[in-house]
């Protein structure tokens, strides 16, 4: 009975959640097609494009597993599975309100209007509107408008993706004194996944880290609940904790941001944080032959939102990556258009 009880609830908060985001999404596109340019540049793909079927079906094993993970125990059903309305639609209202900037960026390809900052606290590669979003991860308006437009983007599925990295977490800390561990999460934006992990292993010391001091702010705000969740400004390329000081790091979506010299370089810093034995949990983008039918769908995803590290991203070794810094890999799970792989330190 709890069983079917907990279906139901979950079927009903998730389906919620993908009729609101993918119905943004619907009608964000429907919008932009009325009433912008042809962009100057088509990008095409000769690659295999999975249909809308196959797509669907990807969705519903992700949310199935989703389910499955809550129900073995490996996490908690989100408290927030269906967000609380009033939020609902103030995010509504501040991504209509911003729609207008996101489709003329996109129409002029216009990918380098942000703020004014100190060009020695940001890298240059940074200082760009990733996903044409307005003032890029430079301000707190940015910041507000951020988990909702992810959202939509992946029609509803953006936090059942990142949910998965909390089975590897979930199975490490089986047996161990929370207490006495660390977890750092690198390029923690608003903390979101943090959330996910205080919410399950509230003992575990946390840290977010991240470079935009807007996002750091946003996440301070969503981890209130927990005063032993702590935060730092920094750049992944240079963290400044000491060596072997970590038991878990997290990695959620940065590497397809980086250009190929700074993952080589963010990734010998990963390493060398972790503790010999540690665990690093990383989460990113599909790349190039993971989904049978996704391809096409990976070729033409940087152009649409910008991002122009992406390509070489879907094309890069991460196992030989990860491996020459000393972390090998010891699992990899796909989950509908992200992939989740485990690394150990050795």
């Amino acid at each position: 009975m709890a069983s079917a009880v907990s279906r139901m609830g979950y079927a009903l908060g998730q389906g919620t959640r993908v009729a609101w985001y993918f119905s943004h999404y619907l009608l964000a596109a429907r919008l932009a097609g009325r009433n912008t340019s042809p962009p100057k540049k088509e990008r095409k793909t000769n690659r295999h494009t999975a249909g809308r079927d196959t797509v669907l079906q990807s969705l519903r094993e992700l949310f199935e597993r989703d389910l499955q993970n809550i129900e073995a125990g490996h996490y908690a059903m989100p408290h927030d599975l269906v967000p609380n309305p009033i939020a609902l639609m103030r995010g509504s209202q501040r991504f209509f309100r911003d729609l207008p900037s996101v489709r003329k960026r996109r129409a002029t390809r216009e990918n380098d209007d942000v703020p004014a900052v100190d060009v020695s606290e940001f890298p240059r590669y940074y200082r760009q509107n990733f996903h044409y979003q307005s003032d890029g991860y430079l301000s707190d308006h940015s910041a507000k408008l951020y988990d909702f437009q992810v959202e939509t983007l992946f029609s509803g599925a953006a936090d059942a993706m990142r949910r998965q990295a909390l089975v590897p977490i979930a199975e490490y800390l089986k047996n161990r004194d929370q207490r006495q561990l660390k977890l750092l999460d690198v390029a923690c934006g608003t903390g979101r996944f943090l959330t996910f992990v205080k919410d399950n292993f509230p003992r575990l010391r946390a840290m977010g880290l991240d470079l935009s001091p807007h996002y750091l702010n946003q996440c301070k705000r969503n981890l209130k609940r927990w005063r032993d969740a702590t935060t730092t400004q920094a750049n992944a390329e240079e963290i400044p904790l000491a060596d072997d000081s970590q038991d878990i790091v997290s990695c959620i979506y940065l590497f397809h941001e980086l250009p190929p010299k700074v993952r080589t370089i963010v990734a010998q810093e990963l390493a060398r944080v972790l503790k010999p034995g540690g665990m690093l949990v990383f989460v990113d983008s599909l790349q190039y032959g993971d989904r049978d039918g996704f391809d096409g769908l990976l070729d033409l995803f940087p152009d649409e939102f910008h991002e122009p590290y992406y390509a070489s991203y879907a094309e890069q070794d991460l196992a030989e990556l990860f491996e020459d810094v000393g972390l090998h890999r010891k699992e990899e799970t796909l989950a509908f258009l992200s992939k989740v792989m485990v690394f150990e330190k050795s």
